[in-house]
């Protein structure tokens, strides 16, 4: 099994997907945004949070290859901004003091 650093890293999406993630980094607001894409009131701690957030993600871009009419470019968009800062909030939680 791999772990959470390793499964972000092998990501490979289309670059316009992930150019506009990265344009919407900025205004992420843990708070607001994670408890909307979670469906979720309570916040988790980064690690199961990327853990959802990877599981969602990976129904999204099965839904993109497949063409499906429920895929949500703006969603799949929303999704990836936050697997972005809580990878980042993660990777600062693991750095030593």
């Amino acid at each position: 099994m791999l772990d959470i650093q390793t499964r972000i890293a092998q990501l490979r999406r289309p670059k316009l997907l992930v150019n506009a993630a990265r344009f919407g980094l900025d205004d992420y607001v843990r708070s607001q945004h994670l408890k909307r894409i979670l469906k979720s009131e309570i916040l988790p701690r980064p690690a199961p949070a990327l853990m959802e957030l990877l599981e969602i993600e990976s129904a999204l871009n099965t839904a993109r290859k497949d063409k499906q009419a429920t895929y949500s470019v703006a969603r799949h968009i929303d999704v990836i901004i936050a697997l972005m800062a809580e990878s980042q909030t993660y990777a600062a939680s693991r750095r030593p003091t």
